[in-house]
């Protein structure tokens, strides 16, 4: 034990922790062992992985494969005796689903093309035909010159990025030693204006889909970034009622793409005909979360959480994101569920939709349950989602917020863990690696004060709450299966999903059985006025 806790604790080269500090807290090492024979010898969660993705399949935010997710996840914590089992609902929009999707070059030769539509663009209705015309757009001035002369035509976006070079090419990974100690080292990162480059995105694509509807275009075409058959596909038209969702947008495979644009180059006509088959949902306008309870003993009223996110685009089956995740939540419930714990706290079990969609879920629940910011009623922006709104101040916080001690979040395809981000905190940096050193013989033994973000945690992070995501093995994961088509149950790892649900169900008995809640980072505050050239403050984004 000595020995393990001591590895545990080098990874932690740049916090000014000695050993005697993280010795202070106490494992209960007993039932760590039974949280590890149940997860290692009796583990189901690969089939709750096969009934999300090979049964349910996709989960896009709002269509009907999502609310049976929904319902499907509800009623399994009902079965392992969960309480209080429960959807929440929260304003989306309109649901959207495909079913079918058929790309034929037909001049100068006759061809089969692999292509996917976006989410939320509409369907055609049967077969289109249509010539394929090269576009340049990057802004919408860019627009113009093409006003009048698109219609029927099939568009090619023409990428910046060279098609013979897809992104990404390296194969699956894991993380070396030598990559565990780099990662635990701190490290500093400029600032950058998100907030106002997806303001500009936003703009952009609308301003796009308008004039593609207008302009009556038959469709888009776009390239893949990925080799071999791989394709990317996302969001393209929109799920906010009243919106343009443009023209069927088609992600082509890098290698059908660049055939056509080859054709291009050599100013070859080229033809095409499509059909796509999709459908939008417009019956409920709410999308779901999942939520469930052990319920606590002496401090029940304390909660501790854990959760992933349940939805997927729609190409794949969305294995490793992230039914991966979901699934080691639901995994983790059923392990404490079948060793009968009796936790302090309230352990308390979400599965997200909306993430995807920017992180939609999980911000509706926060604001909900824990804090949110005031409403932005600047006259100036009430044509903006508010999602792009600036940020009021201060933050309002609600009851609930002082009682929840920790939030654990895993959302990086189906790797095993290899320790957590500590997310800046550092009074939690000993006690994780003490909650870890049982199980650094599972390869989890690193502890890092980096903040990663892109998923639910981040929600709750933002609003003061502790807020963490686990550091997990790459494999596969950015290099082939993240929001692509081949997204499915061959590629996740078995015994990955069982450590990691191993590691989550005991960090949840950890976090609930402590005698105090977990130490918290200070509130957030306004950030500092930025002073413009012309002298006149402003309020930085």
């Amino acid at each position: 034990m000595k020995r393990t806790l001591a590895l545990a604790l080098l990874t932690l080269t740049t916090l000014p922790i000695v050993p005697p500090l993280a010795a202070e807290e106490p494992v209960d090492l007993a039932m760590m062992t039974r949280i590890r024979d149940e997860g290692l010898h009796r583990s189901q969660v690969m089939e709750t992985l096969y009934h999300l993705t090979d049964v349910i399949g996709p989960r896009l935010t709002g269509s009907p494969q999502a609310k049976q997710a929904n319902e499907w996840t509800r009623d399994q914590f009902a079965h392992w005796g969960l309480v209080n089992a429960h959807l929440e609902g929260f304003p989306f929009g309109r649901g959207w689903s495909f079913s079918g999707c058929q790309v034929h070059l037909t001049s100068p030769h006759q061809a089969v093309l692999l292509a996917y539509p976006k989410a939320w663009t509409p369907g055609t209705q049967g077969m289109v035909h249509g010539q394929v015309m090269r576009v340049r757009i990057e802004s919408e001035k860019d627009l113009d010159p093409y006003r009048g002369k698109v219609a029927g035509k099939i568009l090619l976006f023409e990428d910046t990025r060279d098609p013979n070079r897809p992104s990404f090419p390296e194969p699956p990974e894991r993380y070396s030693q030598d990559d565990l100690a780099k990662l635990s080292q701190y490290e500093i990162r400029e600032e950058r204006d998100w907030h106002r480059r997806a303001l500009e995105r936003y703009r952009l694509r609308q301003a796009i889909n308008k004039f593609l509807e207008t302009e009556k275009v038959a469709a888009t075409l776009e390239l893949s970034p990925r080799p071999n058959g791989i394709v990317v596909v996302s969001g393209g038209g929109s799920w906010k009622p009243g919106e343009s969702t443009g023209a069927p947008a088609l992600v082509l495979a890098s290698e059908s793409y660049n055939e056509i644009s080859r054709l291009l180059d050599h100013d070859q006509p080229v033809e095409l005909d499509f059909e796509v088959d999709a459908r939008f949902h417009d019956d409920d306008p709410q999308a779901y979360d999942t939520i469930a309870e052990i319920p606590g003993t002496d401090k029940k009223d304390e909660i501790v959480m854990a959760g992933a996110h349940l939805d997927s685009w729609h190409s794949g089956t969305g294995a490793t994101d992230n039914a991966a995740g979901s699934a080691v939540v639901l995994e983790a419930a059923r392990i404490l569920k079948a060793l009968g714990v009796k936790p302090r706290r309230t352990i308390r079990f979400a599965l997200w939709t909306g993430e995807e969609q920017g992180l939609l879920g999980s911000r509706a629940y926060v604001r909900r349950h824990f804090a949110s910011h005031p409403e932005n009623t600047d006259p100036s922006q009430k044509d903006i989602p508010e999602e792009y709104r600036e940020v009021r101040w201060p933050l309002q916080v609600k009851p609930e917020h002082a009682r929840l001690s920790a939030y654990f979040n895993l959302d990086n395809g189906s790797g095993r863990v290899r320790g957590i981000y500590a997310q800046e905190n550092t009074a939690v940096a000993p006690i994780f690696a003490a909650w870890l050193a049982p199980f650094a013989d599972l390869g989890a033994d690193t502890v890092t004060l980096r903040d990663t973000g892109s998923t639910d945690h981040v929600e709750f992070d933002d609003v003061g709450l502790p807020g963490f995501q686990f550091i997990q093995d790459e494999l596969d994961y950015f290099t082939h299966t993240h929001h692509t088509n081949i997204d499915t149950y061959e590629h996740l790892e078995a015994p990955d999903m069982m450590q990691a649900s191993v590691l989550m169900a005991a960090f949840l008995y950890d976090a609930a059985m402590r005698p105090e809640p977990l130490p918290r980072k200070p509130l957030p505050q306004e950030p500092p006025k930025k002073q413009p050239a012309g002298g006149k403050q402003e309020t930085a984004p």
